[in-house]
């Protein structure tokens, strides 16, 4: 396991300069006109109407654009993702990820009670299942880490969260990217704790966040 995880990350640290490279000549403006065909899905202003579509707004560019080319290749498996990306190239790519990550990502709430159990599993893990804490990775404020493969998970929709982690539970979800850490981690959740956990992401946000 430790051998796969530093070959992942060396993997991702070579993709990591083409990648930068093309973020830096990237344009936001012509990002919001390639948007238009997002909208039905993602929304106006990257925040879903739907719980079963991801949030974009204030994701890491680096981490759209990634994706993209996952849906694209057909690595992540998707059938209208893959429609929508077959015809990008990398530039668009690019230019969407940067409008987007240049959005505000809107505030969820987590239920009363799912709070505790949810903050358990993403701030200390599980320890008896070897299930690592979320925070790790993703962040105290689930801001996650750019040009890592860990994306931001604050305010994420429920729904969205909890049909990704039952995807890497059942390896549906597989074969690229950080995708085979989440495999081995969600591999020991139970779907109360799914349930737990991705109601918390929803409502975790950074503290200045809070105070508006």
């Amino acid at each position: 396991m430790i051998v796969k995880s530093l070959f992942a990350l060396c993997l991702l640290a070579g993709l990591a300069l083409p990648a930068a490279a093309q973020l830096e000549s990237a344009d936001p403006t012509r990002g919001e006109g390639a948007a238009a065909v997002c909208l039905a899905c993602h929304g106006a202003k990257g925040n879903s109407n739907n719980g079963e579509w991801p949030n974009l707004a204030g994701q890491h560019a680096d981490y759209i654009y990634e994706q993209l080319q996952y849906y694209k290749s057909g690595e992540r498996e998707n059938a209208i993702m893959y429609g929508q990306a077959a015809g990008l190239d990398l530039q668009t790519m690019a230019d969407l990820a940067v409008y987007y990550a240049g959005l505000e990502a809107e505030v969820g709430e987590t239920p009363e009670e799912l709070l505790a159990t949810g903050k358990s599993i993403y701030m200390g893990g599980i320890a008896e299942k070897g299930v690592p804490a979320c925070v790790s990775c993703h962040g105290p404020a689930g801001l996650g880490v750019p040009s890592s493969g860990y994306p931001r998970l604050s305010g994420q929709k429920t729904q969205y969260t909890m049909d990704q982690l039952n995807l890497y539970r059942s390896g549906e979800r597989s074969g690229y990217g950080q995708a085979s850490v989440m495999n081995g981690i969600a591999s020991n959740l139970s779907d109360e704790e799914i349930q737990a956990v991705s109601n918390y992401v929803r409502g975790l946000y950074p503290p200045e966040m809070a105070a508006e």
